[in-house]
């Protein structure tokens, strides 16, 4: 069994998202070969994103720090911490409106 603290984890990435250009980081924790779920933590510092990409089929985005917008063609969701949310099955981005960290959980095709 092993464990990961998201807490120190989310701090570490913001760190390391501050002195990158792009205002990211990201560390996949779990979700090798061997699972059926990949948990990604991604940081982002206040006016970052990531760009619209296609959906990674069934996902769920958890905010762990800040205030974020997942945005579509369809409108937008806000999430602040503790906030929890299915990612839509079409193009989406996200934005990062705080210094924020989030959880991505996506489901592995076998």
């Amino acid at each position: 069994m092993t464990a990961t603290s998201l807490t120190s984890l989310a701090d570490d990435l913001l760190a390391e998202a501050r002195t990158q250009s792009s205002g990211r980081s990201a560390r996949t924790v779990r979700g090798h070969a061997e699972h059926a779920l990949r948990h990604t933590v991604i940081a982002l510092v206040a006016g970052s994103r990531l760009s619209d990409h296609e959906s990674p089929g069934e996902a769920t985005l958890q905010v762990l720090r800040g205030t974020v917008r997942l945005t579509c063609d369809e409108g937008e969701w806000t999430g602040v911490v503790g906030d929890l949310t299915d990612i839509p099955d079409v193009r989406h981005g996200l934005i990062a409106d705080t210094d924020s960290a989030v959880l991505l959980t996506v489901a592995l095709s076998h």
